[in-house]
């Protein structure tokens, strides 16, 4: 009769331990979905093509810009084009409106800012544009509103933007 006390005790204990860990699973699912729906983080109200400048990068490692400092970690080159400035803007619009997860914010003559949120867990990052004519160039800023690293996302978005920007002149010309 003990054994059968402790074999009862023993599936107690085993159905306990489940209930515990799928109440547990499920608190990390909904706690996770909860802070997921907030990946987005408040839009700015410090982005734009002000004075010729877009806003600086952040100290943290998830911003890429054209206008910082050649040797500074954060920088990439501007989208440089030959010819007509309004065939390379229209052509640059174009390419970062085909980037996966773009959303239109603001769209100018020279200025646009695009958020890209991510498939798996809606990050928004803000993508900005802007047209110095003049120079031949298009200035860009790619930045993750949270977190303090992307992982070279950014980076990575800016390259796609240039390899699709050079296509779409190609193709228009």
């Amino acid at each position: 009769m003990d054994s059968d006390v402790v074999r009862g005790d023993n599936r107690d204990m085993k159905t306990r331990w489940r209930w515990s860990a799928l109440a547990t699973g499920l608190l990390v699912l909904g706690v996770g979905g909860v802070a997921c729906v907030g990946c987005a983080g408040p839009r700015p109200t410090d982005l734009g093509w002000n004075a010729g400048k877009l806003a600086d990068c952040p100290s943290s490692p998830n911003c890429v810009t054209s206008q910082a400092n050649a040797s500074d970690s954060d920088f990439v080159e501007p989208l440089r084009f030959d010819g007509d400035a309004a065939l390379a803007w229209n052509a640059a619009v174009a390419a970062a409106n085909a980037l996966s997860g773009a959303s239109v914010v603001e769209q100018r003559d020279d200025f646009l800012w695009i958020e890209c949120k991510s498939r798996m867990f809606g990050f928004v990052d803000d993508l900005e544009l802007a047209l110095v004519a003049a120079e031949r160039r298009i200035e860009v800023r790619s930045a993750s509103r949270l977190g303090y690293s992307d992982l070279g996302v950014n980076r990575a978005r800016v390259e796609t933007l240039r390899e699709r920007f050079a296509n779409e002149l190609a193709t228009r010309r």
